[in-house]
C-alpha cells in the first residue's frame, strides 16, 4: 500500500513538473523580453544620512569624517540631457554643526557653539556614463556642483551647574570660568573658594548676545556645494550612493568669530578673513520608482505571431482543400477530389477518375496506367526485366520450382503450405493484390517469409 502511494505521488509530481514546464514554454512563445529603446525617465527620489563636520574660526580639537554630528538629506533628481549623462538635483539637508575649541595656553580660545542648520539647494550631477559604462557595470563615479541657501541659528554653552559644598545644593545657570590649570570653575581665577564645574554641553545662550562688534546679521547665507562619490547600482531601480559633500559658504558668522570683530572689546575673539564651511560624508539610497522599464515584455497574441498563413490556408491547386490538410497537392484543375484533397478513384483500380479511360473496371482486374483492363499476359509483357541482378542472387531470380513449371494443362496448382497465409480471401488463388501485400509486409517486418520465400512467391504467382 505504501509503495502504491509512493509511486502515485512520484507520477503526480512528474506530471505536474511536465505541466508547468509546458506552460513555461508556452509563456516563452507568447511573451518576449526586448530592450526599451526609448524609455521615459521620471524623477528619482533619494534619502540619505551621514556625518556633518564644521571648519571655521572655532577649531575642533579632533577631526575625522566619522566623528561629528548626524545629518540627513532628501534628494529629487531628473535627467536634463538626451544622452542621460547629466542630472539636476533638488535637495534639502538638515542637521547640526558643532565647534568646540579648548585651550590652556590661550584662555580666550575656550569657545564653543552649536547650530541647527538647514540647506535648500540645486546642483548638477555628471556620472561619467559615457566613459565608464562598459568598465564598471555596477559601480559608477560622479561629481556634482551647485548652489544652496544655508540657514543657521547659533548658540553656545556659557552656563552650567555645580554642587555647593556649603549649602549642599546644586547650583544651576552659573557661568563657566576657564583657568590656566585646565579646569572650569564657578569663579574667576584665582579664587580660593572656587568650585570645579563640568560642561553640560547644553547650548542655551544665543551667540548674538555676545556683543563683539559684529552688530546684527542675517541667519542665512549662500553656499557652493561640491559632491564627489560612487554610485552602486543594486538593481535597475535602486542605487546606493557613497559620497562626500564639501560646502563653501559666503559667511563668516556661523560661529560668531570673524575678522570684523572688535578686538578692543573685553572677551571678543577676532578671527581670520576666511569664510566658514562644513563637510557632509553620507550614504544615500535612490529609488527610480516612476521611470519606464529598461526591459519590456511583449505579449504576442496569435495575430502577432510571425507566420505565413498561406502555408496553412492557401489552396495552391484550387481543389477547395486548404494546403494544410491537402494530402495530394498539385491535383490537376477540374479533377474531383475527396475530403483529403486526393483525386477520386470510383472503381478502386488505382487510377484516378480524371485519368481513367475505363471508369468501371472489374474488381481485382489488372489495368494499365489509363485504367483499362488488361490480361495477365499483357501484364507480364509490361514487367521490366532489364534491371541488373547480382551474381549471388541470379539463382533466386530465375529459379522456379519444378512443381510450378511442370503444371499439367488445365490443372490448378495448389498453394504451398507456407503461402497459405497470403491467400487472405481463401479462394485457393493468390491474386496480384495479395502478392503485393505479402511483399509490403516483408519490408515492413510484419511477415515470417524470407527473401527466398518472396522470390518463390513471385514465381508461384505467375505460374498459377
Amino acid at each position: 500500500m505504501k509503495r502504491s502511494v509512493g509511486i502515485s505521488a512520484a507520477l503526480l509530481f512528474c506530471f505536474g513538473t511536465l505541466l508547468f514546464a509546458q506552460e513555461d514554454e508556452f509563456d516563452k512563445l507568447l511573451n518576449e523580453e526586448v530592450e526599451n529603446i526609448n524609455p521615459v525617465y521620471k524623477p528619482v527620489v533619494g534619502f540619505g544620512a551621514g556625518i556633518l563636520n564644521y571648519f571655521g574660526d572655532v577649531k575642533n580639537n579632533a577631526f575625522t569624517p566619522t566623528l561629528g554630528t548626524l545629518g540627513y538629506k532628501v534628494n529629487v533628481a531628473s535627467y536634463i540631457d538626451n544622452n542621460h549623462y547629466t542630472r539636476v538635483n533638488f535637495y534639502f539637508m538638515g542637521g547640526k554643526l558643532t565647534g568646540n575649541e579648548r585651550s590652556i595656553s590661550d584662555l580666550s580660545r575656550n569657545f564653543n557653539f552649536q547650530t541647527e542648520i538647514y540647506t535648500f539647494g540645486i546642483n548638477v550631477n555628471y556620472d561619467f556614463d559615457n566613459l565608464f559604462r562598459k568598465k564598471f557595470s555596477l559601480v559608477q563615479p560622479f561629481v556634482a556642483i551647485g548652489i544652496e541657501t544655508v540657514i543657521f541659528d547659533s548658540k553656545y554653552d556659557a552656563r552650567g551647574s555645580y554642587y555647593d559644598p556649603d549649602t549642599r545644593t546644586k547650583v544651576t545657570g552659573w557661568p563657566y570660568h576657564y583657568w590656566t590649570d585646565g579646569t572650569i570653575r564657578n569663579q574667576p581665577e584665582p579664587q580660593a573658594n572656587s568650585v570645579i564645574m563640568e560642561r553640560d554641553f547644553i547650548y542655551e545662550t544665543p551667540i548674538k548676545d555676545l556683543d563683539w562688534g559684529l552688530g546684527d546679521y542675517a541667519g542665512y547665507a549662500f553656499s557652493i556645494p561640491f559632491d564627489i562619490g560612487l554610485d552602486m547600482h543594486v538593481s535597475n531601480r535602486i542605487t546606493l550612493r557613497v559620497a562626500n559633500s564639501f560646502h563653501y559658504t559666503f559667511t563668516d558668522n556661523i560661529d560668531h568669530v570673524s575678522s570684523k570683530n572688535d578686538g578692543t572689546i573685553a572677551g571678543a575673539i577676532v578671527g581670520d578673513k576666511k569664510t566658514d564651511w562644513f563637510n557632509f560624508t553620507y550614504v544615500s539610497l535612490h529609488l527610480d520608482l516612476f521611470s519606464s522599464k529598461k526591459m519590456l515584455t511583449i505579449e504576442r497574441l496569435f495575430r502577432d505571431v510571425d507566420y505565413d498563413y498561406s502555408i496553412l490556408f492557401g489552396d495552391e491547386d484550387n481543389d477547395l482543400i486548404y494546403d494544410g490538410w491537402d494530402d495530394c497537392p498539385g491535383t490537376p484543375p477540374g479533377a474531383r477530389v475527396d475530403s483529403l484533397g486526393c483525386p477520386v478513384d470510383s472503381d478502386n483500380d488505382g487510377v484516378p477518375d480524371y485519368k481513367d479511360d475505363e471508369m468501371f473496371s472489374r474488381s481485382g482486374a489488372f489495368v494499365n496506367d489509363r485504367g483499362v483492363e488488361i490480361t495477365e499476359d499483357d501484364l507480364i509483357a509490361l514487367l521490366d526485366k532489364s534491371m541488373a541482378v547480382g551474381r549471388n542472387e541470379i539463382d533466386l531470380y530465375i529459379r522456379t520450382p519444378e512443381s510450378y513449371t511442370e503444371r499439367p494443362a488445365g490443372k490448378k496448382i495448389p498453394i504451398p503450405q507456407k503461402f497459405k497465409s497470403v491467400d487472405t480471401d481463401k479462394d485457393d488463388y493468390i491474386s496480384f493484390d495479395e502478392m503485393l501485400k505479402a511483399i509490403d509486409d516483408y519490408f515492413d517486418v510484419k511477415s515470417t517469409l524470407t527473401a527466398s520465400d518472396i522470390y518463390e512467391l513471385n514465381n508461384f504467382f505467375f505460374s498459377q
